[in-house]
């Protein structure tokens, strides 16, 4: 059955607040009521917000979504103690660690997607198919497999907005570098080289972001992001993949004895867009105190570099020293906590973060001016990555795994259909994806990824090979 069509339908001439006002639902109002301020008239336009996840991220996020407008009315938690903890914290009504609970109140009609990756298809999937606009993290899932049946459930919902978190989409610097790209600053691009350096993302105690089962380490959580804005600002995508994991750090003082981390902190990797530009990229997660992230595309006529939210750019034909093209504000330390900074810049760095808060604001731009078919307007999120392009993420992200294990070029194949599929998941043996994350961390095997065959020595010496496996 059909979820109802998100639609807002003023049936006075006036606006007033609602017992349980929703933008999937009709606002009637009294003749000669008014609203306070403004305020109250975006809070009857914009859609309440359930979140599912009690990470730091959570807590810096939903005091922004309040200042924005929203209602945050639900938080879901993986125990019953951390969805209470967080709303009494941050003041959130509803809370609990029952999925249907929060998608099935009348009162919200957008979720944001912010816990473990084990866990996003099955809430996207579910949330669309009862009516629900979805905002998920990255990476959408653990696999292509299960980031395919969210692309379905889009496509088979198409009035509701559907994106992935990828806010360097949103970062002026990355937006003015793409229309810099365009307009034939670099010319045509050669060369992109991405070099990010950071501290441990492993926390106090061992949770998702130890298992690379559940969608823990540094390619899932700061590669997918490089993965989509170097398509996004290149208007290219990869045919092949080369890489390289490493977990270097098995344990530290508070996650030792019978678990252990088994995360990449490592991670080097080289792509082949499919117009000839060749990208490489290191993800360094042992440099503790700061971030430090750098995206530079070379092409035939000069480069453009950014720098944390800063854009720099030079071309060959000027004399002049590299100049600041645009210079990046950081709009969002003011909305973070004191207490918990230090673990949000590891999870999510100030460049990360203010374009995840950029999204939110344009998420509301489209709802607070929806005046469309559907209550909303595409055009302040046109530029947001869709679920297609989180499957695009993820089939590289695949690809890198499998060529760290087998030493060698792999193909990135993004399906569309879940047969096509079946070699892919085979070689990643990946545990039954229907089953809980931590059945399937205690049954998963070590060695989870077996090589079809060894590299010959004719091979080995070339970085840029083309071998094809049959």
């Amino acid at each position: 059955m059909l979820p109802p069509r998100h639609e807002v339908a003023m049936l006075s001439a006036c606006f007033c607040h609602h017992p349980e006002p929703s933008v999937g639902r009709r606002v009637i109002c009294k003749r000669g009521s008014r609203p306070d301020n403004m305020r109250a008239l975006l809070s009857v336009m914009l859609p309440g917000i359930g979140v599912f996840g009690t990470g730091d991220i959570v807590r810096a996020l939903v005091p922004f979504l309040r200042a924005k407008g929203f209602r945050v009315e639900a938080v879901w938690g993986r125990t019953l103690e951390a969805a209470e903890n967080v709303a009494t914290e941050l003041n959130i009504p509803f809370h609990t660690n029952k999925v249907d609970d929060v998608l099935l109140r009348k009162d919200v009609d957008l979720v944001f997607i912010i816990c473990q990756p084990d866990l996003h298809a099955q809430i996207a999937v579910k949330a669309l198919g009862i009516g629900k606009h979805v905002l998920c993290d990255r990476p959408a899932g653990l696999c292509q497999l299960e980031v395919l049946k969210m692309v379905h459930a889009a496509q088979y919902y198409p009035s509701l907005i559907s994106v992935i978190s990828h806010g360097l989409r949103f970062l002026p610097a990355f937006v003015h570098m793409k229309r810099q790209i365009e307009a034939g600053y670099v010319g045509t691009v050669n060369v992109c080289d991405v070099r990010v350096h950071c501290g441990s993302m492993i926390g106090n105690q061992f949770d998702w972001m130890c298992s690379h089962l559940m969608g823990g380490g540094i390619l899932t959580m700061v590669g997918s992001h490089i993965i989509d804005v170097i398509s996004f600002v290149t208007s290219q995508r990869a045919t092949r993949v080369h890489g390289m994991m490493r977990t270097f750090t098995k344990s530290t003082e508070k996650i030792n004895g019978i678990r252990w981390i088994d995360s990449d902190d490592f991670c080097s990797f080289q792509m082949i867009l499919d117009e000839g530009a060749c990208v490489t990229a290191t993800l360094n997660s042992h440099m503790a105190g700061g971030f430090v992230q750098e995206v530079v595309v070379c092409g035939s006529r000069g480069r453009l570099a950014v720098r944390g939210a800063n854009l720099y750019g030079q071309s060959h034909t000027s004399e002049k020293e590299e100049e600041l093209l645009h210079e990046g504000a950081d709009d969002v330390a003011h909305l973070t906590n004191k207490n918990n900074s230090a673990r949000i810049n590891s999870l999510l760095p100030q460049p990360y973060l203010q374009g995840l808060f950029r999204l939110a604001g344009a998420l509301k731009e489209a709802f607070a001016t929806g005046d469309g078919e559907h209550g909303w307007l595409k055009e302040p999120v046109s530029t947001a990555a869709t679920f297609e392009d989180g499957q695009y993420v993820q089939a590289v992200i695949d690809a890198i795994k499998l060529s760290s294990a087998s030493r060698q070029w792999e193909q990135v194949t993004v399906a569309n259909d879940e047969s096509e599929l079946n070699p892919l998941m085979t070689r990643l043996n990946l545990p039954n994806i229907n089953m809980s994350s931590l059945d399937a961390l205690s049954q998963a095997p070590t060695n989870r990824i077996t090589p079809q065959r060894k590299v010959t020595s004719s091979e080995s010496h070339l970085p840029w090979s083309f071998a094809t496996k049959h």
